[in-house]
């Protein structure tokens, strides 16, 4: 069974005065989800958005929100995001104590439920969670800023995941955020991701939003789809 290829438009670098119009710019150029990075100044250095925002944006698109929590003790916020409307809700493997509690709490509240890890992590710390995740969320920059350069290492980790999937026989899809664009974009797709969280690419391309998509697209229709 092919793994069909998703775009989610990351707001870190968007204009945050006119997100209205931009989320709908998005959506009309093809994004499949919108994403937005949730950051406590603690987990790392550096603050954004949060619950308000993201129940905003669910009144403007029907398109999936997909939150990214880079929070200590993920846990204490995730019935807000559930009830702004997030559809995905991903935290990391090095945030709290009680990886396998918070990611079955995530589920039960009617949310995908993913596990994000760090470029230092490596992929066995998620092995006991891998039958309970709906995503993988591999940073392929350190978190915390927009425009920083993707980490060519973390192609292995990708490919170490995949095959971790396949041998558990989990159902769980590879998310990959960080330093996205058309030339990175192809090369974590053929180590096995099939979710593309892009900022700069979609937000700041020389022609505009719908060029930047249009390139991520293109980009990724040269990678087989995984069967």
């Amino acid at each position: 069974m092919s793994e069909k290829q998703i775009i989610s438009a990351s707001f870190l670098i968007a204009d945050l005065t006119r997100i209205g119009e931009m989320i709908q710019e998005a959506e009309a150029a093809g994004v499949d989800w919108i994403h937005f990075d949730v950051m406590d100044g603690h987990f790392v250095p550096n603050m954004a958005m949060g619950p308000a925002l993201v129940e905003s944006c669910r009144r403007i698109t029907n398109l999936p929100l997909d939150v990214h929590l880079m929070l200590d003790n993920p846990e204490k916020f995730l019935q807000k995001f559930a009830d702004a409307g997030a559809d995905n809700l991903t935290v990391h493997v090095e945030a709290g104590p009680h990886l396998h509690r918070t990611l079955n709490s995530i589920r039960e509240l009617g949310m995908r439920a993913g596990v994000a890890l760090n470029p230092g992590t490596p992929a066995v710390a998620i092995t006991e969670v891998i039958s309970i995740v709906d995503l993988v969320f591999v940073m392929t920059v350190n978190p915390g800023f927009a425009g920083q350069v993707f980490i060519e290492s973390t192609l292995d980790k990708i490919r170490a995941i995949r095959d971790l999937i396949d041998d558990s026989g989990s159902r769980a899809k590879i998310q990959v955020d960080g330093g996205i664009s058309s030339s990175t974009a192809p090369l974590a797709a053929a180590a096995g991701a099939s979710i593309f969280v892009a900022s700069k690419a979609i937000f700041k391309h020389p022609e505009g939003i719908r060029g930047g998509v249009d390139a991520l697209r293109a980009s990724l229709s040269q990678i087989p789809t995984q069967e």
